[in-house]
């Protein structure tokens, strides 16, 4: 906040994203699928939903799509699962894991 330091933009949305759910009222949990981690878990009235956060999923080879993806296809139950992204583009769905742009999500 200072300007002394630079800040890392994904954290930050990280944040933001896990307060928001907590505003939304649900209880909030950090995962684990064997190695990788799920960022959120998320409980609430009408059940689980989980959540991977990125900045962006804009680089060359691909290995952030992967690797933000690989926790939640490894989860086997059909609980709704997001990858939201600063990115912009239409809606997406990968394997039914949909990918949403931050803003959009919150504003919902």
């Amino acid at each position: 906040m200072l300007g002394t330091k630079k800040a890392d933009a994904g954290h930050i949305l990280e944040n933001v994203v896990f307060l928001e759910l907590l505003r939304r009222g649900y209880k909030v949990y950090v995962g684990k699928v064997g190695a990788a981690e799920v960022d959120f878990i998320a409980n609430g009235d009408e059940g689980e939903e989980y959540y991977q956060v990125t900045y962006t999923l804009n680089d060359a080879d691909g290995k952030t799509l992967e690797r933000e993806l690989a926790p939640l296809d490894a989860i086997n139950d059909h609980n709704p699962k997001y990858l939201l992204t600063m990115d912009y583009g239409p809606l997406v769905s990968h394997n039914g894991i949909k990918q949403i742009n931050v803003l959009d999500w919150l504003l919902k």
